[in-house]
């Protein structure tokens, strides 16, 4: 499991990030986490990013929970605020449900509706699947055709996706392997893996952060989830849509100081 940390002292937090993304997601919220005497830990998910990706491995929801928690042990942090995005927030909600010890505040950004899992989100790659000829998919860049509708569509604004952009979010995917990896990925996203009647156990203070231009996750469905963990709130960021980190770094790092202090 790859983790990149930032600062030093103070309490950690923990940041996972989502589907067809990776630590780079979070490269400007977490300097200003350490910056406000935090340590950021980001943590490339399994068969994510720099993670490993063996070819018999687990990647769901609640074995990515698992290998948090192992994480948890190998960096001696006995417990974190734990900030997740996307598929991020649900493998949150896992390590909050099955090891609560570990979850000091939780934070749940862009999580996707519970009643819809694997979500819009997984449903748009499989569309992209079905539309990219095989020739495409298989060839050095063959992730593109796959993640880039994706990615598009989890900004507010085309121009805060730029080829550049996509470029990066798509080089741990290079390749034939990479577009196989994807595959098992997305095939590994079950409902069975979260339980609602768990989740109503959760006992850490949650926020979850949901942008106004997020196509997948509305006021209604936001509010819902609140409703399931019994210490949560709804917060929404204006002009944002899936990936705030990307596009609201600034305010979402504010957000993470306040609740981590209690405000």
């Amino acid at each position: 499991m790859h983790v990149a940390r930032y600062g030093h002292g103070g309490r950690p937090i923990v940041l996972l990030h989502g589907l067809g993304t990776s630590t780079f997601l979070w490269r400007e919220v977490a300097p200003s986490l350490a910056e406000a005497g935090h340590t950021a830990l980001a943590v490339d998910l399994f068969g994510h990013g720099e993670s490993d990706r063996p070819y018999d491995g687990e990647y769901g929801v609640a074995a990515q929970g698992d290998y948090l928690d192992r994480v948890f042990t190998a960096l001696r942090i006995p417990s974190a605020t734990v900030a997740g995005c996307d598929l991020g927030a649900l493998v949150a909600l896992r390590l909050a449900a099955s090891h609560p010890d570990r979850v000091d505040r939780l934070v749940l950004v862009s999580p996707p509706d519970l009643d819809d899992i694997p979500g819009e989100d997984v449903k748009l790659f499989q569309r992209s699947v079905r539309r990219a000829p095989i020739r495409q998919q298989r060839g050095i860049l063959g992730a593109t055709p796959l993640l880039r509708p994706l990615l598009e569509a989890s900004v507010a604004e085309p121009q805060a996706m730029p080829d550049g952009l996509v470029a990066r979010y798509l080089a741990p995917f290079v390749g034939r392997d990479g577009v196989e990896q994807l595959h098992t990925i997305v095939r590994s996203i079950r409902a069975q893996d979260l339980h609602v009647e768990e989740l109503r156990t959760i006992g850490a203070p949650t926020l979850i952060v949901a942008g106004e231009r997020d196509r997948w996750l509305d006021l209604k469905t936001a509010e819902h989830l609140a409703g399931i963990i019994p210490e949560s709130r709804v917060v929404r960021v204006a002009g944002a849509g899936r990936l705030i980190p990307e596009e609201a770094p600034d305010e979402l790092a504010e957000l993470i100081l306040r609740f981590d202090e209690g405000r």
